[in-house]
This record gives C-alpha cells, sequence and structure tokens, in this order.
C-alpha cells in the first residue's frame, strides 16, 4: 500500500501533483476540507458539530478529523494507496 502526504503554501502546486500521483498509482484522495464539508452538507451530528466550532473561528480538533480520516479508510478498504 502507498500513502503519501503533500504539504505545501497555497499555489505549490498540491492539488496538480496529487491529481497525477491518483491517477498513476490508483489512490484514493483524502481531503480533510472535502471531507468536513461532505458532513457538513449531510448535516451528520459530525458536520453539524464542526460548522459550529468553525463558525466560533475553532480549529475542528484532531478527535474529529481522525473520525472523518477512520471512516474514509473503512469506505475504501481494498484501496492501493491513500494520498
Amino acid at each position: 500500500m502507498l500513502n503519501i502526504v503533500l504539504f505545501g503554501p497555497p499555489g505549490a502546486g498540491k492539488g496538480t501533483q496529487s491529481a497525477k500521483l491518483i491517477d498513476k498509482y490508483k489512490l484514493v484522495h483524502l481531503s480533510t476540507g472535502d471531507m468536513l464539508r461532505a458532513e457538513k452538507q449531510a448535516q451528520t451530528p459530525l458536520g453539524l458539530e464542526a460548522q459550529r466550532l468553525m463558525d466560533q473561528g475553532i480549529l475542528v480538533p484532531d478527535e474529529m478529523v481522525i473520525q472523518l480520516i477512520n471512516k474514509k479508510l473503512d469506505e475504501n478498504l481494498d484501496a492501493r494507496g491513500f494520498i
């Protein structure tokens, strides 16, 4: 299994490079921002709580983000890797 983490400032090309790696290695993309937005849109308890915190200018706690990541990993048990 191949797992990759990309770091960089806005505009550095993380999205461009991740798209190439996803296509080449058939990876599943993990984006905490996308996952939080999906939970908010689905009005899940986690999504609503995350939105409440963000509206107050509070960072979403690591525990909540880890829940989101674990959920995505569980949904993709046959993945070749994650980015």
